[in-house]
């Protein structure tokens, strides 16, 4: 048995944790090789999925919106333009920022809970999402 309020904040901790998890992802795809990978870098923004990293900077940067827009990256060295651009307005140091907040939301999310193996290894699982960016 818990309270409603417990039930919120195991709630909260799973999103956190969850849009934390996926921005590391999204990170990953831009910083790792495609041997670390499984697949080419850039992969998911060629795809057409324009992930945490590039949002982020879209609205300092109308030539990224143009490439994502109306190229479509289909012109010769448009994807390899877009990953610099998304580099070079800080997209991957402000995506690692929002992976850090919410995995501080999900950590503190778990202060309802008693101290416990369970609630000890909860937090651990945030601290491995975190450390891949690290």
């Amino acid at each position: 048995d818990c309270s409603q309020q417990e039930k919120q904040h195991m709630y909260d901790y799973g999103c956190n944790l969850g849009l934390a998890f996926q921005i590391v992802d999204d990170i990953l795809d831009f910083t790792q090789t495609e041997e670390e990978l499984g697949k080419p870098q850039g992969q998911d923004l060629a795809s057409g999925n324009i992930t945490a990293p590039a949002i982020l900077v879209l609205g300092d940067s109308p030539r990224l919106q143009h490439l994502l827009k109306e190229d479509k990256l289909e012109s010769q060295g448009a994807l390899q333009e877009a990953l610099q651009l998304v580099y070079d307005n800080n997209g991957i140091e402000k995506a690692k920022q929002l992976a850090r907040h919410h995995g501080d939301l999900a950590l503190a999310a778990l202060q309802i809970l008693p101290d416990c193996e369970e609630k000890h290894s909860l937090g651990l699982m945030v601290e491995y999402v975190l450390e891949r960016i690290s």
